[in-house]
């Protein structure tokens, strides 16, 4: 059953008058075309008028959509080939976070990325996206194997935060994504970060230190999650779309506040709309900036990627 949101019932509707109509048309051997054409010229305008004007609630919605490309669909969908690699040689592998050479029209990238499960069995066996120390661990063993071989990075950002279990902070959570945070900032080779989804807390910047670090337009990035950060200000989830609001978190507000270098656009309505045109579209902004970032010198390039990420935060007072 197609899933949809509130804001998308004026859409369903239109849908359902289309099909209404088609079964009319079917059944009595008529000539509606007229009014199919009439029905489908309404719901392209409301599509562009609601997709148009989403609210940053609204857009983590669409972020959390269970039909939403993962990170194990786009790899499949860009990559000539892609071998995983698994384990950090240390606790263990962790299936919340996956890794491992993939080619992009022949050249071979080191794409690390979070990946959630389409069911409940699956949400279970990936952590619901949440990684554990040793993801991060792998992540930065994978990272530091693509720096030996001169590969550069892709990582693909989707989670709702590092897994807060007491486990995972008796083996060093912080830690780990500290180290990466380190770690990132002076890899020499070129670094292409990319928020899918949901780009929560620490659990995303573990992996989200990047040249280039991107947003897909309905993906979403802070420190905290708006139901989360609701229930800190207001003592409840309630104030879930007023907290997104003042959070800033989507890709737009990211953009202009200068703690992203782009945003890529999806299909109308999102990418699981059209998850193929969706690895399309990625794929080509990845071939571009591996190829700029490829032509530049790692010193330099290492030594911006630095500065860059100084420079947020940073207040200037007259």
């Amino acid at each position: 059953m197609k899933i949809t949101f509130d804001f998308e019932k004026p859409l369903a509707e239109l849908q359902g008058q289309i099909e209404k109509v088609q079964q009319v048309e079917e059944k009595n051997k008529l000539d509606m075309s007229a009014t199919v054409a009439e029905l489908e010229a309404k719901l392209e305008t409301a599509k562009k008028e609601i997709y148009g004007n989403l609210t940053g609630w609204q857009k983590v919605q669409i972020s959390r959509h269970p039909e939403r490309p993962y990170t194990l669909q786009y790899l499949e969908l860009m990559c000539d080939d892609f071998i995983e690699m698994h384990g950090d040689r240390t606790v263990g592998d962790d299936k919340a976070i996956i890794g491992g050479f993939g080619t992009l029209n022949g050249q071979t990238v080191m794409f690390i990325g979070h990946q959630k499960g389409r069911n409940t069995k699956e949400r279970q066996y990936r952590n619901f996206g949440m990684a554990n120390p040793e993801g991060y661990r792998k992540a930065l063993r994978l990272m530091k194997m693509a720096e030996k071989f001169g590969k550069p990075v892709v990582t693909l950002i989707d989670t709702p935060g590092a897994f807060p279990g007491l486990e995972a902070e008796e083996r060093g959570q912080g830690e780990a994504i500290a180290r990466n945070l380190l770690e990132m900032s002076i890899l020499k080779v070129p670094v292409i970060c990319v928020v899918i989804g949901e780009g929560a807390s620490g659990g995303a910047l573990g992996i989200g230190i990047g040249d280039k670090v991107m947003m897909l337009d309905n993906s979403w990035y802070s420190v905290i999650s708006p139901e989360n950060c609701s229930t800190i200000l207001f003592k409840t989830w309630e104030h879930k779309e007023r907290a997104a609001e003042m959070l800033k978190l989507t890709s737009t507000e990211m953009l202009k506040n200068k703690l992203i270098d782009g945003v890529i656009k999806e299909p109308l309505g999102g990418a699981h709309q059209d998850p193929v045109a969706m690895a399309a579209t990625l794929k080509k902004q990845l071939l571009k900036d591996l190829k700029i970032l490829g032509e530049r010198n790692i010193d330099e390039l290492v030594a911006e990627r630095i500065e860059k990420f100084c420079n947020m935060g940073v207040v200037v007072e007259d």
